[in-house]
């Protein structure tokens, strides 16, 4: 039996094992094991270039969808990902949310306790997020302090639900940061209240902004009616 490592990049990719099948031969069978050997060094390394290269790829990949801080999902992935959800819950029927969450007072932080404890903020926050929502829905860095949650399949009451519990689990970040941290969010959903998907975001959005507009830490739902764009408040202050 021999045993090759497959190296690239100064890194093991794998072990590449040879066996015999059957009973070895009679004889003096140096030869033939040099030989094997070097098949198999030959083949090992072939193999480990190709795994090498599939590994670069994927982290290539991944760096072009994900926020190198944050681990989300960037605004690129969200936009794609976005205009396919509502292009399958146009046709099954199901709605999609989407939640806006914005750190309150986020540039304070910064100047106060420095840009490293702010990253440290964002990194916790953004765990949270993801840690109180589904698999499926998406996370994602919207830009700066803003993050973007899209939960297909989910109605506005369940994202209201959501983003409460979202807003109760980043404002308990400021145990473990030790500064004060909490988030305003705005929440809207097709078709309740957005009647087609271009309007989705900036009516979430709109519900964020008088979120902060009536003193931050809080929730909005946003509202269709015949007037136009209404929010309801359904959050208060912890």
């Amino acid at each position: 039996m021999l045993e090759i490592p497959m190296m690239a990049g100064g890194q093991v990719q794998g072990l590449l094992i040879l066996a015999r099948s059957g009973a070895p031969p009679e004889g003096d069978c140096t030869e033939e094991l040099a030989n094997l050997r070097h098949l198999g060094t030959a083949l090992a390394d072939s193999m480990s270039l190709a795994l090498s290269n599939i590994a670069l790829r994927d982290r290539l990949r991944t760096q072009s969808l994900r926020d190198p801080l944050t681990g989300l999902y960037n605004r690129r992935y969200m936009e794609d990902t976005l205009e396919r959800l509502l292009a399958l819950s146009h046709r099954s029927g199901n709605p999609t949310a989407v939640i806006m969450i914005d750190l309150d007072n986020f540039k304070d932080l910064n100047d106060r306790y420095g840009h490293a404890k702010g990253d440290a903020v964002l990194r916790d926050v953004a765990a949270q997020i993801v840690g109180t929502l589904r698999p499926t829905d998406v996370v994602c860095r919207y830009g700066g302090e803003e993050i973007i949650a899209i939960l297909p399949d989910c109605a506005l009451a369940d994202a209201v639900t959501k983003a409460e519990q979202i807003r109760l689990r980043v404002q308990g970040v400021t145990d473990i940061q030790g500064c004060p941290v909490s988030a305003s969010l705005g929440v809207a959903a097709m078709p309740e209240t957005s009647v087609r998907g271009e309007e989705l975001i900036p009516d979430a959005d709109a519900s964020l902004y008088l979120a902060k507009a009536s003193g931050k830490n809080c929730v909005f739902a946003a509202e269709r009616v015949t007037s136009g764009l209404t929010v309801a408040r359904v959050g208060e202050k912890g």
